[in-house]
């Protein structure tokens, strides 16, 4: 069987490739390349109004990082309606060792010491690849969803991949484009300087509030 290392999945995310497993028990990983791409413009981010009244009231404490194996677990976990999932150990090993290299990152919702909902991605220069998303609590992926477009508006980011689309992410703008033309759009952002991550809390929070429609009073916490 192929190795896949951590390496060789950089080049196929920058080559327009991403891995999926047909279980979560499925050694095997193949790689897509879908002729119609998901892709969430983040200019043109669509926040619905009720959502905007959950992150004016702040029900959750968002976090950046520091619960990462445990946002890919809580991705991976069977849920009502999806009984299994594309994220194997192959999978889930690669995308660890990519957020010990400082490429992954996760955006969480705690409630106490409760992990709520989150989710993860990969940052490659100016492109942020969206994997998988989950939420225990109502809302949760969503406000992580939005805590996550806050940061790329704000670091400078170009594109966020959302491999395909769901009708949960059409309501917040998620569009396909074809094959060729996210290529185009892909060249583009890894042709520009590397996003910045980790920017300014005080630049996440203006654009969480113009996300809101007001100003922002919840906490966002990151580790570096």
């Amino acid at each position: 069987m192929f190795n896949i290392t951590p390496d060789i999945l950089l080049r196929a995310y920058a080559s327009g490739l991403f891995p999926m497993a047909r279980g979560r028990d499925d050694p095997k990983v193949y790689w897509v390349d879908p002729d119609m791409r998901g892709v969430l413009p983040l200019e043109a981010f669509h926040v619905p109004r009720s959502l905007r009244k959950t992150l004016r009231r702040g029900p959750f404490e968002v976090r950046v990082d520091t619960a990462f194996p445990a946002v890919v677990q809580g991705c991976a976990a069977p849920v009502p309606g999806r009984p299994d999932t594309w994220i194997n150990d192959e999978i889930e090993t690669l995308f660890l060792s990519l957020h010990d290299r400082g490429m992954a990152h996760s955006v969480e919702c705690w409630q106490g010491d409760r992990l709520v909902g989150g989710l993860y991605g990969l940052a490659l220069a100016g492109a942020f690849f969206g994997e998988s998303m989950f939420s225990r609590a109502t809302d949760a992926s969503k406000v992580a969803l939005c805590h996550l477009v806050a940061r790329l508006r704000a670091g400078g980011f170009r594109l966020l991949d959302t491999q395909f689309i769901t009708e949960h992410l059409s309501r917040f703008g998620a569009v396909e484009i074809p094959r060729g033309l996210y290529h185009a759009r892909l060249d583009d952002a890894l042709a520009k300087p590397w996003g910045r991550f980790y920017c300014e809390p005080a630049a996440v929070e203006s654009e969480l509030a113009g996300l809101s429609g007001a100003a922002s009073t919840h906490s966002s916490t990151q580790t570096s």
